[in-house]
C-alpha cells in the first residue's frame, strides 16, 4: 500500500481528517474534515490500474454529490431563521443532512456505490473503507437521530447485506453486504443506546482485520480460490473460516458479543419486532458463511494455483494465528474474566 512517501502523507491526512470531524463544535467544520477525508483517500485508492481508477473515481462523484448536499443543507440550517414555519423546514433540513451522512457511510438505500466501488479496491483499501472511513459519518450521525427515517435505513440495511450477499462469488463484494448489514446493527445499536455503537464498531473492525489481512497475504478475491488453498496447512483453513463465522456472529465465537449488547438492549427498549427482523437476517447472512465453509471443506481437490509460493513467514503466521484464537475463543476468555471479576 506504502509504495511511495506521497501515500504514508495522504494516510496520515486521512487520520488527522476524521480526528477534525471527531472533534469540530459546527456542521461547516464536519463538513471540511469529510472533505479533506475524501481528498485525502483517493490518492490511496489509485493503484495504477483500471478497476482502481474507475473506483476511485465513482467514489469521488458519490461522496461529492454527498457533500454538496450536507454543505447545502448546513447553510440552509444557518439561514433557517428567514423562514416562517421553521419546524417544518427544520425538519427536512435534518433530513438532508442524515440523507448526506448516510450516503457517505453506504447505509442502505444509499448503498448503490458501495459494492462497485470495492470490487475495484485492493484488500487494504477496502479496509479503510469498511472501516476507518465509517468512523466520520457514523458520529457525526449519532448527533443527528431522526427516529421514523433511522428506522427505515436500518431495516433495508439489513435486509439488503443480508440478501444481496446470497448470490455474490466475489470475496469483496460478499465483505460488502457483509459491511452493509452491520452498519444496520451499528445504526440500531446507535439508536438504542448512545455509545453502544462504539463497543459494535471495534468488535467489527478488528473481525475484519482479521480475515482481511489472510486475503490480502494470499491475494484471495474470488470464492473458487478458497477451494484448492491451504491443502497442506488445515490450521489455516480451519481458522480462517472460524474467523468467518465469527463475523458472522455465530454465538461460540467473539462476534456474537456486540450483537449479545444490541439485542439486550433492544429488549429493554421493547424494540421486539426489529429484533425479530434483524436476527432473522442475520440468520440469512449466516447460511452463506456456512454455505462457504461447508463447500470449501467437502471441494477439497488439487489444482494449479498460481498463488501459492508467497512469502509468509513464522512471524507473521504467529501473529494471525493469536489473533483468530482471541476471533474464535474470545467470548469464553471474556466471560471467564467478568465472573472472575
Amino acid at each position: 500500500m506504502f509504495n511511495n512517501s506521497s501515500k504514508i502523507l495522504f494516510f496520515f491526512i486521512l487520520m488527522m481528517s476524521t480526528m477534525i470531524i471527531i472533534s469540530s463544535n459546527s456542521w461547516l467544520g464536519a463538513w471540511m474534515g469529510l472533505e479533506i477525508n475524501l481528498l485525502s483517500f483517493i490518492p490511496l485508492m489509485s493503484d495504477n490500474n483500471l478497476m482502481s481508477n474507475e473506483a476511485s473515481l465513482k467514489y469521488f462523484l458519490t461522496q461529492t454529490l454527498a457533500s454538496s448536499i450536507l454543505l447545502f443543507s448546513t447553510i440552509l440550517f444557518m439561514y433557517q431563521n428567514n423562514f416562517m414555519n421553521q419546524i417544518f423546514i427544520n425538519n427536512y433540513i435534518n433530513m438532508m443532512i442524515l440523507s448526506s451522512l448516510l450516503m457517505k457511510s453506504g447505509t442502505a438505500p444509499f448503498h448503490f456505490w458501495f459494492p462497485n466501488v470495492m470490487e475495484g479496491l485492493n484488500w487494504m483499501n477496502a479496509l479503510i473503507l469498511m472501516t476507518w472511513q465509517k468512523i466520520g459519518p457514523l458520529m457525526l450521525i449519532s448527533y443527528l437521530i431522526i427516529k421514523y427515517m433511522m428506522f427505515w435505513c436500518i431495516f433495508l440495511s439489513i435486509v439488503i447485506g443480508s440478501l444481496g450477499g446470497l448470490n455474490q462469488t466475489s470475496l469483496r463484494k460478499l465483505m460488502t453486504f457483509s459491511s452493509i448489514n452491520h452498519l444496520g446493527w451499528m445504526l440500531m445499536s446507535m439508536y438504542s443506546n448512545e455509545s453502544l455503537w462504539i463497543t459494535y464498531f471495534m468488535f467489527y473492525t478488528f473481525l475484519s482485520f482479521n480475515l482481511i489481512f489472510l486475503f490480502n497475504m494470499f491475494k484471495l478475491f474470488h470464492i473458487n480460490q478458497l477451494f484448492s488453498l491451504f491443502f497442506y496447512n488445515k490450521i489455516l483453513k480451519f481458522s480462517l473460516f472460524l474467523n468467518l463465522l465469527s463475523l458472522g456472529g455465530l454465538p461460540p465465537f467473539l462476534g456474537f458479543i456486540p450483537k449479545w449488547l444490541t439485542i439486550q438492549y433492544l429488549t429493554f427498549n421493547n424494540q421486539l419486532f426489529m429484533l425479530t427482523i434483524m436476527i432473522i437476517m442475520t440468520l440469512i447472512t449466516l447460511f452463506f458463511y456456512l454455505r462457504l465453509c461447508y463447500t470449501t471443506f467437502m471441494l477439497n481437490y488439487f489444482e494449479n494455483n498460481w498463488t501459492f509460493n508467497i512469502y509468509w513467514n513464522n512471524t507473521l503466521m504467529n501473529m494471525y494465528l493469536f489473533f483468530s484464537f482471541i476471533s474464535s475463543f474470545g467470548l469464553f476468555m471474556i466471560s471467564m474474566i467478568y465472573y472472575l471479576i
